[in-house]
């Protein structure tokens, strides 16, 4: 992934990267697969930002139940909600693969001592467009979880998802055991509804790429 096409540095030049990395704001760090980058609780000043692999962002409950709230691809960020109130954190963060995530430590960057340098403006207004379009994120996902249903649930997802891409294939970024825990649904539940949905000719499916066959007014 290339820096300076990311919507983080934004009209942010090399060498004011090079001084925000030099005055200790940014730090570049591997994980394994299954390695948690954040625990429920932590409380951090960092938010990272995917260079590669996929992170996940769960809620686990006292039973051990997995939801996954958030699928995070590469170039985008997480932990920055946190990162910026420093309150302690209600989810944990894990690696699905190997991943190699860039921090951005705010509480450093953003602080009074570096107000009159040229990037902080601007490291400050990509943040706040950050979190927006993050907001919106998290809104779909509440959209999606909203239906008592589960054939409900799997379209709005895959609704969502098709609009988005403006394409009737969708490639996820889940298995089927991460699409259920997504979804908030049993595996099982969604196997079987997801083979009804495949045998009516309302959707068509390989892995976890789909084909929506009709459009939700002929459902």
């Amino acid at each position: 992934m290339q820096l300076n096409t990311n919507p983080i540095f934004r009209d942010i030049g090399q060498e004011e990267y090079e001084e925000m990395r030099a005055r200790g704001g940014i730090r570049l760090c591997d994980y394994r697969k299954d390695e948690v980058i954040f625990h429920v609780g932590d409380v951090t000043c960092e938010f990272g930002l995917l260079m590669s692999g996929k992170v996940h962002i769960e809620s686990i409950d006292l039973w051990g139940n997995r939801m996954i709230l958030h699928s995070i691809g590469v170039g985008q960020a997480f932990a920055e909600t946190y990162a910026f109130c420093g309150v302690p954190m209600m989810v944990d963060v894990t690696a699905v693969e190997e991943s190699k995530v860039l921090f951005l430590n705010i509480g450093l960057l953003l602080s009074e001592e570096h107000r009159s340098r040229t990037w902080h403006p601007k490291l400050l207004y990509n943040l706040l467009l950050l979190s927006v379009h993050k907001n919106l994120a998290w809104s779909s996902r509440m959209f999606c979880i909203t239906p008592k249903q589960v054939r409900a649930r799997v379209m709005t997802y895959l609704s969502s998802e098709s609009i988005r891409r403006g394409s009737r294939t969708v490639t996820i970024p889940f298995d089927r055991q991460q699409m259920a825990d997504y979804l908030n649904v049993e595996r099982s539940a969604l196997s079987k509804e997801l083979g009804r949905m495949k045998k009516e000719g309302i959707l068509d499916y390989h892995k976890n790429t789909f084909q929506l066959l009709k459009a939700e007014e002929q459902i």
